[in-house]
């Protein structure tokens, strides 16, 4: 008898120590993921104008390297919740690895700009499932005490991937290849898929809902039609048929998605979150957030490398400014987020972003990338102050069962800020640089009529190909009048930018308010800006 209960007590021991190790196992994979999904957002920036040059990309195809990937996480982030909550969420964690996995094996042999866009299409239906499931898989391993130390774990990693990830994207793409960016994630994501199936437990939501996919659609047919229409629009005119088309498409589609999720028996987007002021404030401060600073990456980084001249790594280390003051900020504001409420952190943040882009403005010819450090600095600072506290704008105001949709809604805005920024930013950019090149090129009657090769050859990230097909006389003030033209667009979208941060600032100090958050919400301001699902979980044997 004795001996039997010694062996009931060393199996107890064992299971015991099992559960510890596949928990902090858990930890480790999800980190792991994380990681490489938040460091293939930064990484990719810096390496935009050699991936131009090297597949013979459009700027339009740009665009859409962004935008492709924001587009496909913001469509499938909900629906890839639910099927999480109904049928597992390792089971959807592993999938989500391995969809990145092979999407980025793609993008890393892609041979023509079409393909590494569908290949990036691939790796945001990994990344959305994989975003669905992280924090739902930390969610449902470590409990009390021991859940915010993982969280904290977690957002430390973030932090590392947000900062190292400019400047690892251009260590990789000058002493390597702009396809290394993309195959560094295979051995990566190979590892997170081993661990992921011999340590980490499955879980089910018990009585999940059915993914709402009629609302899956029409989001996504409304938003790729929204993007599509805005890129267009750059391309060509906001007159054209095809642009009006697009853009009246997605208003049809918007409106569907609204009715549908008005009668949806478990929609996918709970509209009724709306009626609450503080949560609305939290949608208008990540749109905003992410549509500023965040869509400006791209264009800031052409005006570095394809403007300036300077190398990707260069480029990296002077991004890692805005990225690096934001870590420190972050820092300052998850130590205070008890004692400062969220709105004094979330609005004077976007405030300090919005100033911050409006330091860069001013440039002209003869500036140099130093006269961007003051706004670098300033912005990074602000993005620092907003990052942490946006997630309790969601998850606080809401019961904890539903802490899932809502924190999956604002990262959803998020991806929208970035590919509706991107596209608009776009189409403002080359309207401003045909316009002010138009301009230039107009005191001078013989090179006039290279204007519209001259726009062309700057989009594609060819300006030198079409400043040597002209005279050897004229080269000079073509040049001038190329660089002046550019930076003065850039300005442009400076201005742009920053209005719409000061707007997300206005708006967010007007709706979010303390009375809003839900009390018995346990430490919302702890949680993430990532999906975490449901808290109620079952364990799968």
């Amino acid at each position: 008898m004795q001996i039997s209960t010694n062996l009931w007590r060393s199996s107890r021991s064992h299971r015991k120590l099992q559960d510890v190790e596949k928990k902090w196992w858990t930890l480790v994979v999800v980190c792991a993921a994380t990681f490489m999904l938040l460091l293939d957002i930064t990484i990719v920036i810096v390496a935009l104008p050699t991936i131009q040059s090297g597949l013979h990309a459009s700027f339009s195809d740009l665009q859409w390297v962004i935008d492709a990937y924001a587009l496909t996480l913001a469509s499938v982030l909900l629906a890839a919740g639910s099927l999480a909550d109904r049928y597992g969420h390792r089971l959807l964690f592993s999938v989500g690895l391995i969809v990145f996995s092979l999407g980025s094996l793609l993008c890393g042999i892609s041979q023509s700009p079409i393909m590494l866009i569908l290949s990036r299409s691939a790796q945001g239906i990994g990344g959305a499932i994989l975003f669905a499931t992280s924090l739902a898989l930390l969610a449902q391993s470590f409990h009390g005490k021991e859940r915010g130390m993982a969280f904290g774990i977690w957002g430390a990693v973030t932090g590392v991937a947000a900062g190292l990830g400019p400047v690892l994207g251009g260590l990789i793409t000058t002493g390597i290849s702009w396809r290394g960016i993309f195959l560094v994630n295979l051995p990566v994501g190979v590892a997170a898929l081993f661990v992921t199936r011999w340590q980490v437990d499955e879980y089910k939501t018990p009585h999940a809902s059915r993914p709402d996919w009629a609302g899956f659609v029409t989001l996504t047919a409304g938003l790729s039609s929204l993007v599509y229409g805005l890129i267009r629009a750059g391309e060509l005119a906001w007159s054209d048929t095809g642009v009006a088309i697009c853009l009246a498409l997605a208003a049809v589609f918007f409106v569907a998605f609204v009715a549908l999720e008005h009668r949806a028996e478990h929609p996918l987007f709970d509209l009724a979150l709306f009626r609450i002021p503080t949560f609305s404030g939290g949608l208008a401060a990540a749109f905003a957030m992410n549509g500023s600073l965040y869509a400006m990456f791209l264009y800031l980084t052409l005006y570095l490398q394809d403007d300036l001249g300077h190398s990707a790594l260069a480029t990296g280390v002077q991004l890692l400014l805005i990225s690096g003051t934001g870590i420190v900020s972050s820092m300052f504001a998850g130590a205070f987020h008890e004692t400062i409420p969220v709105r004094w952190l979330i609005g004077p943040g976007l405030l300090l972003t919005g100033v911050g882009l409006l330091l860069m403005t001013g440039l002209d010819g003869g500036s140099s990338w130093t006269h961007l450090i003051p706004g670098f600095i300033v912005a990074g600072i602000g993005s620092g102050l907003v990052n942490p506290p946006l997630a309790s704008t969601a998850v606080g105001v809401v019961a904890p069962q539903r802490s899932g949709m809502a924190s999956g809604v604002n990262t959803t805005f998020r991806q929208i800020g970035i590919a509706a920024g991107t596209a608009i930013y776009g189409s403002i950019f080359a309207s401003a640089l045909h316009e002010r090149l138009g301009q230039a090129l107009a005191n001078i009657p013989s090179l006039e009529r290279h204007l519209p090769g001259v726009v062309t050859a700057i989009q594609q990230g060819n300006a030198a190909r079409a400043i040597n097909a002209a005279p050897v006389s004229l080269r000079a003030p073509l040049v001038a009048a190329v660089h002046d033209s550019f930076v003065s667009s850039l300005d442009v979208l400076l201005v742009v930018s920053a209005a719409l941060a000061l707007a997300g600032a206005a708006c967010s100090g007007a709706l979010i308010r303390h009375r809003d958050f839900v009390v018995s919400h346990p430490e919302p301001t702890a949680l993430p800006t990532m999906p975490v699902g449901s808290l109620a979980f079952e364990r799968a044997e």
